[in-house]
């Protein structure tokens, strides 16, 4: 049975694309619903959390999410993916070029945490000292799913009546990290944790800072001066917030514009 947004407890954006802003860590979890297809953008925080999250979506669409897109491998964006078994998921390549010329490629710093037993490891004791049930976070760890789809450069993705741009635009707050962008007026872009709305941004261990302002000028330059930025955690807001946030990030690391 299909269900209203409002009806859902997700907030609209625009026809046929909305977000819920989850409990507890205020993760952003986006759905686009096309004619043939849907797309959901982040997957929750346990796998308990992605059986809600997918149920609501698939509700919200009107039949089965089978599409997910993943904007970087943190606990709080992930944990949840093996709920969507069966669907197709997506994520920004693997590896870039990180801190001192060196391959920042998942985790800590470890090869990809969808691959690496030590990053996956470290993944599930950030989310323990972040809080999360220390059994919930070992069957999430057991559980994790390696995206099929590794996103490099840009891709299009076709949900029938519209489509969907995947963009790798990192590194920055990961080694990794994918926006997603719903062509429109306004467009909408989801900026996973390069944007933080409610809070201070998030720079760990396997935060490439130097790089961090360039993905936000990708991300205006995929969105535009028009679009809605959706960020990670927090309220929706504009460019010019974007812009901001990009100028204080550099002021903060000491990157030079």
């Amino acid at each position: 049975m299909t269900v209203t947004w409002e009806e859902a407890g997700w907030e609209r954006l625009a026809a046929g694309v909305g977000r819920v802003r989850l409990p507890v860590w205020d993760c952003t979890v986006g759905l686009v619903v096309g004619r043939d297809a849907a797309l959901l953008v982040d997957a929750g925080s346990s796998l308990a959390e992605g059986v809600r999250v997918r149920a609501r979506a698939e509700a919200l669409a009107g039949g089965r999410v089978t599409l997910l897109a993943l904007t970087h491998p943190h606990f709080d964006h992930v944990f949840g993916a093996a709920a969507f078994e069966g669907a197709e998921i997506y994520a920004a390549r693997g590896a870039h070029p990180g801190r001192d010329g060196a391959h920042d490629c998942g985790y800590g710093g470890h090869g990809s945490v969808y691959d690496d037993e030590r990053g996956r490891a470290e993944l599930g004791e950030d989310a323990v000292r972040n809080g999360l049930d220390a059994r919930a976070a070992e069957e999430a760890v057991a559980a994790l799913v390696r995206p099929g789809h590794e996103v490099s450069g840009r891709l299009t993705l076709a949900l029938g009546d519209r489509e969907v741009l995947l963009a790798d635009v990192g590194p920055g707050h990961t080694g990794h990290d994918l926006a997603v962008v719903v062509p429109g007026d306004p467009a909408i872009v989801f900026c996973g944790d390069l944007v933080e709305e409610s809070g201070e941004p998030q720079a760990g261990p396997d935060a490439v800072p130097s790089r961090w302002p360039a993905a936000l000028d990708r991300l205006l330059d995929l969105g535009g001066e028009d679009a809605v930025y959706v960020p990670g955690h927090g309220a929706v807001v504009d460019a010019a917030f974007v812009r901001a946030q990009r100028d204080a990030l550099a002021a903060r690391f000491g990157v030079s514009r």
